[in-house]
């Protein structure tokens, strides 16, 4: 049975059905995830997502001599970071390098065994981890890069040449829901590892966020031959659940509502576990009137079939780009008394889930309540949305005159001027053309997710950083005659990340004023053609209109007076299956900050939450990270953002990193103390690991920098001195 079953809209904010749980035990699969701590198998350390492990020989009070065992350097690139959390399974350690070589080292020594590269026309996007799958002869390590899932021989590092052609499968498979379009001009890829159940390999991917978007269903591959094995419709066709939650045939334009941030697997239940994000395009929906199931969903498949279980919808058509942003996690818990199995997953606007795992039913209180409508023309807002009341939100909700940073410093003035011309009355104010002050695109939670330890505690890293919003008529400003070709392409395909003002919005979206003294000419062309990272891929536009973006955005335009003729305009979406063009798109989307470059809020910046799900109470809550520059001035430690998560051990320690610092810390699990720090030579804006060797723990991460700070390359163990 589904929790949310019936077509009508009033039923869609009703209540899960409620069902028996059972607890989760021990299997005996070769897959299934090990419990002595030794190895470190899956993202997330097992397929729970747990991020926890029962070594306990490093404590608080030997964790100060914690010191460098080995390094590997894994290279650099002028593209990208290190956001992998590496898997260890029997001593051997598998990872990514910055431009997605997958490489195998002795988990001891760090030397390299192999490595391997991939296809040089499946450029890098980033990578967050990697899956392992054992068989009766076998032994395969999966991962993605570009449009390519690979399988690829975990003992040799060779591709397996029975999966898919020559070892990749190529993931715009699945995606051909249209009869007579081609999707494979559009972008596909995948930033977080799937889950393998058996034999079978089920993963979510990452889209475009703009209106040429794939869409975002679900797959599952056989591990063995790569063959398709079920699709799941994110958007659903005519005569699926959650059809009529869309204008009709809604699925032909809509893409997106895909899941990227990850997923976990119950292996006694045969369910998988993961959250959706928004339909395309962000931050207006006048095109796609409902609820628009299966976006903003925690949501329970069976893993050999595809076959829902439950949903439930935590955004009703959002228009904030509130994404599930981390996998979720499944815990065990006592509640009232009982027992229960529950999957827990935090949110962009700092909210924490708690929800049984069998039928999708919240263990604690959750309002519909009313929440203002009046947005742009042709927009039609959903009248209400949910208020979880335990636990309570770990990061700020609204931006009051209250959070205005202090009126003695320098900030103070320029950011008052800008709060006062805003909207952030509630978190669930349309976007508009006057502009918006809300939280919720990089954090609350981010995509390092989070961890829980056996007591039924959550720790959870915070980002509290406010952000701008500023929406233009963007089919008014395209068809203005005063644009020039490449300028008007730009604001169809750019804007609506870039912003209209091509600023970006910092370490996400970066600006694009003055590329050209950054990159070549060929380098952003192939860019364009070919994506990286957040970046889609342009594929649906001809070489001829690549080149009109590039020349505009470098400033070597020479037709400037000129729009581009119907033809023109037509050409670039051609063959575009999802063609979809939204009336408005945003002009300005970026960190609002003062004229220091810090945050435009008082502190803290950034926080690290424990939470007991036990009960919704907080057990602490500290600030995470800190500026050098204000630390020497005196200033209170205020935090700073962070990407990626926490691991927690039985040796009563969490160990994070993903700071601005750039240092890797260690706190005391139970008080939220600071027991140890160790400056990295580069950020290290990823999840640590941890596992065994030879009676000796280890704990590893990567130090990949980047985020508008320098770009590293190393993966760096950390052991107790001898």
């Amino acid at each position: 049975m589904f929790s949310q079953t019936a077509p009508c809209i009033s039923r869609l904010i009703c209540a899960s059905l409620l069902a028996g749980f059972f607890y989760l035990g021990g299997c005996k699969d070769k897959n299934s995830s090990p419990t002595t701590g030794n190895d470190w198998p899956a993202y997330g350390g097992n397929k729970q997502g747990n991020r926890y492990s029962p070594l306990s020989q490093i404590t608080a009070d030997n964790v100060k001599n914690l010191q460098v065992a080995w390094t590997y350097d894994a290279g650099t690139t002028k593209r990208g970071d290190i956001q992998c959390q590496p898997i260890v399974v029997a001593g051997i350690l598998y990872g990514t390098t910055p431009d997605l070589h997958l490489f195998a080292l002795r988990a001891e020594t760090g030397r390299e065994i192999w490595n391997f590269t991939p296809r040089p026309d499946d450029r890098p996007n980033r990578n967050r981890g990697v899956m392992y799958w054992e068989g009766d002869t076998a032994k395969r390590i999966f991962y993605t890069v570009g449009a390519g899932l690979y399988a690829v021989d975990a003992a040799t590092g060779k591709p397996v040449a029975g999966f898919g052609k020559e070892g990749r499968v190529d993931l715009h498979e699945g995606l051909q829901t249209i009869p007579g379009y081609d999707v494979s001009s559009l972008s596909v890829g995948a930033t977080s590892p799937g889950v393998i159940y058996k034999n079978t390999l089920v993963i979510g991917s990452t889209v475009s966020e703009g209106g040429d978007a794939a869409p975002g269903h679900i797959r599952a591959f056989d591990v063995i031959t790569g063959k398709l094995i079920w699709v799941f419709h994110t958007i659903p066709q005519p005569g699926e659940f959650g059809y009529d939650t869309w204008p009709p045939d809604a699925y032909k334009k809509i893409g997106g509502v895909n899941s990227w941030s990850g997923m976990v697997l119950d292996e006694k239940r045969g369910l998988v576990y993961f959250g959706t994000g928004s339909p395309s395009a962000d931050f207006y929906g006048g095109d796609r009137a409902g609820a628009n199931l299966f976006a903003n969903c925690i949501m329970a498949l069976d893993a050999q079939t595809g076959k829902m279980k439950w949903f439930y919808q935590t955004i009703h058509h959002d228009l904030w780009d509130r994404d599930h942003p981390c996998p979720p996690n499944l815990a065990t818990v006592t509640h009232n008394g009982k027992q229960r199995d529950v999957v827990v997953q935090a949110t962009k606007d700092g909210l924490v889930y708690v929800l049984d795992r069998e039928s999708g039913s919240s263990l604690f209180p959750v309002e519909e309540r009313p929440v203002p409508v009046k947005g742009l023309p042709g927009e039609q807002p959903f009248a209400t949305q949910k208020f979880p009341l335990l636990p309570a939100p770990f990061a700020r909700q609204v931006y009051t005159k209250a959070d205005l940073p202090d009126s003695s410093g320098s900030s103070f003035t320029p950011v008052r001027e800008r709060y006062v011309k805003m909207q952030s009355a509630s978190k669930f104010t349309p976007p508009d053309t006057i502009g918006t002050l809300l939280f919720g695109y990089s954090g609350g939670a981010e995509w390092g997710g989070n961890a829980v330890d056996p007591d039924g505690i959550l720790y959870q890293n915070a980002n509290e950083e406010p952000w701008e919003l500023v929406m233009q008529n963007s089919r008014a400003s395209q068809s203005a005659a005063h644009l020039s070709q490449g300028h008007a392409l730009y604001l169809e395909n750019c804007a609506a990340c870039h912003g209209s003002d091509r600023k970006g919005t910092g370490a996400e979206i970066p600006s694009l004023v003055n590329i050209e003294k950054k990159r070549s000419v060929e380098d952003i062309k192939s860019l364009l053609k070919t994506g990286y990272g957040r970046m889609p891929q342009f594929g649906h536009l001809s070489d001829g209109e690549r080149s009109r973006i590039v020349d505009f955005i470098t400033g070597k335009e020479k037709d400037g007076g000129k729009s581009p003729s119907p033809k023109t305009a037509d050409a670039s979406k051609a063959n575009n299956p999802f063609p979809y063009q939204p009336a408005y798109k945003a002009k300005t989307w970026r960190r609002f900050t003062g004229p220091d470059g810090y945050p435009g809020i008082k502190p803290p910046w950034g926080t690290l939450n424990a939470i007991d799900l036990n009960t919704g109470a907080y057990v602490w809550k500290v600030p995470l990270g800190e500026y050098p520059e204000l630390a020497k001035k005196g200033v209170p430690t205020t935090g700073t953002v962070s990407y990626g998560g926490p691991l927690v051990t039985a040796g009563g320690l969490l160990f994070i990193a993903g700071t601005k610092d750039e240092k890797i810390r260690a706190f005391d699990r139970k008080t939220g103390k600071l027991v140890w720090e160790h400056q990295l030579p580069a950020g290290g804006f990823a999840t640590p690991i941890t596992y065994q060797v030879a009676g000796k723990q280890y704990i590893v991460i990567a130090a990949g920098g980047g985020r508008e700070q320098q770009l590293g390359g190393n993966y760096i163990a950390f052991a107790l001195k001898q």
